[in-house]
């Protein structure tokens, strides 16, 4: 579900005054510490986050293969094309 809340006049005050774009509150009932940004900021951080995480896939990819793991191509394409229905290749 999701779900936009307002902020209350004394958030949009406390972080209008921090100056840095970002505040820290904190969640009385869990104690739980929240990081308010704007939207762009935030869609920034995760494109930025979905980047370090591909490269470092990639990169274990790498390392897998030239220690010997894995599979070889043909064997791993031969393995996709079973599991989406395509047709055996002769």
């Amino acid at each position: 579900m999701d779900m936009t809340a307002k902020l209350s006049q004394e958030l949009a005050d406390a972080l209008h005054a921090s100056g840095a774009g970002e505040l820290e509150v904190i969640d009385p009932t869990t104690s739980r510490v929240y990081v308010v940004v704007d939207s762009q900021t935030h869609q920034a951080a995760m494109a930025a986050l979905r980047r370090q995480q591909d490269h470092d896939a990639i990169a274990e990819g790498i390392a897998q293969m030239e220690a010997g793991q894995g599979k070889p191509l043909d064997e791993a394409f031969e393995g996709m094309r079973e599991r989406l229905g395509f047709p055996q290749r002769e």
